[in-house]
């Protein structure tokens, strides 16, 4: 409008000023009125300008208005159809899970019911049956959300089912033909299961997992939980309850997820980026502040940062530079982590003493107790009667079969026990080792060093005596049992330490094994070869054990699996701290076929170091499938397998010869010759004499030691090797029942 103006104002300006000169001459009216709007033309054009600009004006109002009416029209109809159709933001969970035990196998079904309860569709996909090379693509496109429940295995390899997923998951994240962004768009959760009593290998499949996704692009949902099998540093007390805390936060995200939310941000981001929702409100950043300290101690439990992540991510960023100034707040940041962490790790525990007594500590209230509800709930199951915390006892089937006068156990023929006045117990059900033919199936915990709550050996072994009696009740008035064995089998005469774990690991052991001999009961213990210190501590018992189930460095590892790094060297100590034990010692070979019955020479070796006074040797038991170990039917030897190996490794032992055998438990017996006295055989144990010894040595302050020789009893002759017995007692009737259902619960 202003530029018509001044166009108008230049065209007409000189003109007027030139015809003023000649206005005179123009007399007539009609000249006078053009004349007029000759003059006034000026005011002519600006009226005429001004009315175009205001038509102009209103049409282009005019214009807006229907635009806007069009507008509104569109998004109205888009906003219906989108109330037609609703934008699925999660279309539904799967969960994949590698699992030995079976353990997070049932993690992933227990949080499948728990998503669908969401009314999301949630499936449960095992790792063997997946494969990633065609499928895990697919998941960064379909709006799922995939949880990855992994188990960390032997020497922190994945378990068998997930071998094949994690091998490809590695290769494909450093593979430059798949690409960094291969799995961009996939939403993911890890949750790893270990244990962390192996200290170099805890939780390593998990991270790995998490860190391989990540690497592929992969956008982490939440931070990965870790659940430890060790009750003493598991954040909640066991590894079902640090998954039943990481679930809960699991399903508050996927709940946000499901509705279209997304995490919002402190601010503080790894990356050290700008962040879009960083609060810029003096009062909305406070909260972001305060929040996360009031649900620190929360989050610390439920989550365990990733350390590869932070890693990797300095590797994304190029030339990122931290200034001088910067250090020091960093070193003070990584020396308060590292002293919180010690102060985890420093939790209050009892030390295994040289004495096996107790080092005083400052809270024994804040330790935890061994046997978890869910723990509980297992060994109950498989007939065991828990005692306090810590302890167990459980019926023998040899216990059994004597009440009924079929038979008793290879102790009865080697050693002279009364299988039906034996009691099976253990103060300890923790182990150092995890050996593939465990006829526990590892359910029982583990740990190189006592760190639970303690029950005093007293309560224990009330406890023990009165359970075992109340089992012994159950077969009063049960047809076959002998009314003069059950009166007898209430009298507990032997305590066999060998039900399950580890006995020596209890730091009142000696504490026991006194409180079991002043009620005139002998004992039978039997150690892992793990803790030197700790037999060569122990009172003298009636007979001691020592399980050697492999002559080898490897195939030691291959069969018991110990938790141990240095298990050799602790298992060759314990030999010879067996080797130091005036009382009766053993050696207990278990024979696995086709993993250490070809080791003849080494076993020979191991022999002459602890000089043992007897080495039983015992063909394996199958115990029926278990996912914690490999072992099959195939690797049980027969009778004469085992036969043929005791000979064999007779033959190589110039002190040693061939004394008992029992081939109803596939066991046989090579004795010292010191046993063999005028070419017959001593190898029975005479108890009274036994009882009388023990209590001498007790009341003389240890004074007064006796050997093994000193309570040596005459084995009888159905005992020996090659009577037609085999080992059987002709006083009781061997019974054989077809098709029954194998019963593990010997000793």
């Amino acid at each position: 409008m202003l530029s018509l103006l001044v166009a108008v104002w230049l065209l007409t300006g000189p003109v007027s000023a030139s015809e003023s000169k000649g206005s005179h001459t123009v007399n007539t009216p009609s000249g006078s009125f053009f004349m007029s709007l000759w003059h006034n033309r000026l005011y002519l054009y600006s009226a005429a300008a001004l009315l175009f600009g205001i038509w102009f004006s209103l049409k282009v109002a005019l214009k807006k208005k229907s635009f806007s009416k069009d507008v509104g029209s569109l998004v109205f109809k888009a906003v219906k159809n989108n109330d037609r159709d609703p934008v699925v933001h999660v279309s539904g969970v799967k969960i994949f899970y590698g699992s030995q035990t079976g353990t997070a196998k049932g993690f992933a079904k227990e949080l499948s019911e728990e998503v669908m309860t969401l009314g999301l569709p949630a499936e449960v996909i095992d790792m063997k049956d997946y494969d990633p090379d065609d499928q895990l693509a697919d998941e960064c496109t379909n709006q799922s959300v995939c949880v990855f429940l992994v188990a960390t295995y032997t020497d922190g390899q994945p378990t068998e089912s997930a071998e094949w997923f994690c091998k490809w998951l590695e290769e494909a994240s450093t593979d430059f033909r798949y690409g960094k962004t291969y799995l961009k768009g996939l939403r993911y959760a890890v949750f790893g299961l270990g244990n962390s009593v192996y200290v170099g290998h805890y939780n390593t499949v998990g991270k790995n997992v998490d860190k391989w996704l990540w690497m592929l692009s992969g956008k982490r949902i939440m931070t990965r939980g870790e659940g430890d099998c060790n009750v003493v540093k598991s954040r909640h007390g066991s590894v079902q309850a640090d998954f039943l805390t990481w679930k809960g936060k699991f399903m508050s995200r996927l709940q946000a997820l499901a509705k279209g939310e997304k995490k919002s941000c402190s601010g503080n981001c790894k990356s050290g980026g700008s962040c879009k929702n960083k609060k810029t409100g003096g009062h909305e950043e406070k909260q972001e502040e305060t929040a996360p300290q009031n649900n620190s101690s929360e989050d610390d439990l439920i989550e365990t940062s990733s350390d590869e992540e932070s890693g990797l991510q300095e590797e994304k960023r190029s030339g990122s530079v931290v200034d001088v100034e910067d250090l020091g707040n960093i070193m003070n940041s990584a020396k308060k982590a590292k002293s919180r962490e010690d102060g985890r790790e420093d939790v209050q525990m009892v030390k295994l003493s040289k004495m096996n007594g107790l080092k005083k500590t400052e809270d024994e209230g804040e330790r935890r107790e061994m046997i978890t509800p869910a723990l509980s709930e297992a060994l109950t199951k498989q007939g065991y009667k828990l005692i306090g915390s810590h302890s167990g006892v459980k019926l023998c089937r040899w216990t059994k079969s004597m009440l009924r006068g079929r038979g008793g156990c290879y102790k009865h023929t080697f050693y002279g026990i009364e299988s039906h006045r034996c009691m099976e117990t253990t103060p300890s059900l923790a182990c150092a080792n995890k050996c593939v033919f465990c006829w526990r199936h590892h359910t029982n915990p583990v740990g190189t060093e006592w760190r639970w709550k303690m029950d005093p050996a007293e309560k224990i072994l009330e406890e023990a005596l009165e359970k075992h009696q109340n089992l012994i009740r159950q077969f009063r008035g049960v047809p076959g049992v002998k009314p003069e064995r059950y009166k007898e089998g209430l009298a507990v005469k032997h305590c066999a330490l060998s039900l399950v774990g580890e006995p020596i690991m209890y730091p009142e052991i000696n504490t026991f094994i006194r409180l079991l001999h002043s009620h005139h009961i002998s004992s039978f213990l039997v150690t892992n070869a793990q803790f030197p210190q700790e037999i060569r501590s122990l009172v003298p018992v009636t007979q001691l054990y020592v399980s050697v189930d492999a002559s080898t460095k490897d195939s030691l590892k291959k069969i018991d699996r110990p938790l141990f790094k240095d298990f050799w060297p602790r298992f060759l100590d314990c030999l010879k701290a067996l080797g130091e034990k005036r009382q009766r010692t053993v050696y207990r070979l278990t024979l696995v076929k086709a993993w250490n019955v070809e080791e003849m020479q080494a076993y020979s070796e191991l022999i002459a170091l602890g000089q043992p006074d007897f080495i039983e040797v015992k063909g394996v038991t199958y115990c029926g499938e278990s996912s914690a170990s490999s072992l099959t039917m195939a690797n049980v030897p027969w009778h004469q397998e085992v036969v043929s190996f005791v000979q064999q490794l007779a033959n190589m032992l110039p002190q040693y010869e061939i004394a008992c055998e029992h081939e109803h438990s596939n066991c046989l017996l090579i004795a010292h010759t010191k046993f063999k006295t005028d070419g017959e055989w001593w190898t029975w144990i005479d108890y009274e004499r036994f009882q009388e010894l023990v209590q001498l040595h007790e009341e003389s302050g240890g004074q007064r030691s006796f050997s093994a020789l000193d309570y040596a009893a005459k084995t009888p002759s159905w005992a020996l090797f090659g009577a037609h017995e085999q080992g059987f007692d002709p006083t009781d009737t061997r019974f054989q029942r077809r098709n029954k259902t194998k019963d593990v619960s010997g000793c």
